[in-house]
């Protein structure tokens, strides 16, 4: 196979892959509506569930602080712990034209939503997704939620259409 057919065949594959990415259909409503005041969600979050993924996977006492930078953008800093020894991720945020949708990266020029779809009128706490259904955490300003609230929480979540079942429950 010639240099040409070959680069020909792989743009053809990633147009096929990207389209199919493209036209996959979203299961859960992810939408965001509202106001944020950005001054009142920085500092620090613990994460009290969340979907399991492979860059949290094991990890325990999990918080993370938004602070924010000159520029505007804002810097997350996670930190927890993962098989007794401590770890941090280091990562920044930028704002969108939604106030409720910012854009977050840790792996250097790729960025993923980070959708705040329900938040407390105090900012005590929310649920976040993403811009798929396999990503969705609640964080609250204390280690752990009343049992009231994470009804609450987890009800939104349901109506959302998110299997609340795959949550992790997060030692703190």
């Amino acid at each position: 196979m010639n240099i040409k057919r070959t680069t020909s065949f792989l743009s053809l594959l990633l147009g096929l892959i990207l389209c199919s990415a493209c036209t996959s259909e979203l299961t859960v409503d992810n939408s965001v509506s509202g106001e944020l005041d950005l001054e009142k969600y920085l500092g620090t979050w613990y994460e009290v569930a969340r979907f399991d993924h492979s860059f949290e996977r094991g990890m325990s006492f999990c918080k993370a602080e938004y602070i924010l930078r000159d520029d505007g953008k804002v810097d997350v800093l996670n930190t927890g712990m993962k098989d007794g020894k401590p770890k941090e991720a280091k990562g920044k945020a930028k704002l969108t034209d939604n106030p409720r949708i910012l854009r977050v990266s840790f792996f250097g020029p790729f960025y993923g939503d980070y959708r705040i779809m329900f938040l407390d009128d105090d900012y005590q706490w929310v649920l976040v997704g993403g811009s798929s259904d396999d990503y969705l955490w609640i964080l609250s300003r204390t280690p752990k939620l009343e049992d009231v609230v994470r009804e609450a929480i987890l009800a939104e979540a349901v109506r959302r259409g998110y299997d609340v079942s795959k949550l992790i429950w997060v030692e703190q």
